[in-house]
């Protein structure tokens, strides 16, 4: 996302939208991790190009999906986005379990 730009500015912006294909490579990579190691083992072997230009491409479409889910996250529990990622980080650190503050 631009610096400053909300997200439907940054989706609709051509120049900064990586291509359909990266963002489904995206979605099918996490979506895969979520569903089982070895999945997403295979899916990493398998769906992962070797072509720097698709990488960056793949690495575009990550972060697309990453700011869709960040915007998701904090239009639905109303925290900024520092905070969000805050706590995500806090909830990482911890191997995904609640820290004793909450």
């Amino acid at each position: 996302m631009h610096e400053g730009a909300s997200w439907e500015e940054t989706v609709t912006d051509a120049s900064a939208r990586p291509t359909a294909t990266a963002i489904q490579l995206a979605i099918a990579l996490l979506t895969a991790g979520l569903d089982s190691p070895d999945l997403e083992a295979w899916a990493m072997c398998t769906l992962v190009p070797e072509d720097p230009a698709v990488w960056a491409d793949l690495l575009a479409g990550q972060y697309v999906v990453a700011q869709f889910l960040l915007y998701e996250l904090c239009e639905s529990t109303g925290r900024s986005p520092e905070a969000t990622l805050q706590r995500l980080a806090i909830l990482a650190e911890n191997g995904g379990r609640r820290p004793p503050s909450d």
